[in-house]
């Protein structure tokens, strides 16, 4: 992977998938869009066609952990699709931890006075954002290390 090309972060969900990119220093993660899925195949080629058209070196899947740090059914599920997506693109997949990326997304789009309705229409691709970036602010780490929230 060169370390000139961008990462691609994936906010994961069964129907939408949120997205963001980060430049090509890897210093700064903007949001992309909300990609609804529409299938195995159809959802590969778009996959390809998006890395290619942005230069994606790499993909960074978010992984939805409990507070306490461990893995429930949702965070297997991410780690399935992360997998597939390696397979259907050639490229690395890396998981971080997501957890309350979709919390601070969607305060951050009400304190900018969106309605309900583009919040919604947001939300998914500014949580993508945040984890992309906390995973760019860490030094875009091999793996991920995940500890129990402090209360």
């Amino acid at each position: 992977m060169s370390a000139r090309s961008r990462l691609l972060g994936v906010d994961y969900g069964l129907v939408r998938l949120g997205l963001a990119v980060s430049d090509a220093e890897r210093r700064l993660a903007s949001p992309l869009t909300v990609y609804k899925r529409c299938g195995p195949e159809r959802d590969a080629a778009y996959f390809r066609a998006l890395a290619a058209a942005e230069e994606i070196g790499g993909i960074v899947v978010g992984l939805p952990l409990h507070c306490d740090g461990h893995e429930g059914a949702k965070a297997q599920q991410a780690r399935a699709f992360g997998a597939w997506l390696a397979e259907a693109t050639g490229l690395p997949v890396w998981f971080w931890d997501e957890r309350f990326s979709t919390v601070e997304a969607e305060s951050v789009l009400w304190q900018a006075g969106l309605t309900h309705k583009k919040r919604k229409a947001r939300r998914d691709g500014v949580a993508a954002q945040i984890l992309l970036q906390t995973y760019l602010d860490a030094g875009c780490p091999k793996e991920s290390t995940a500890r129990p929230l402090e209360g």
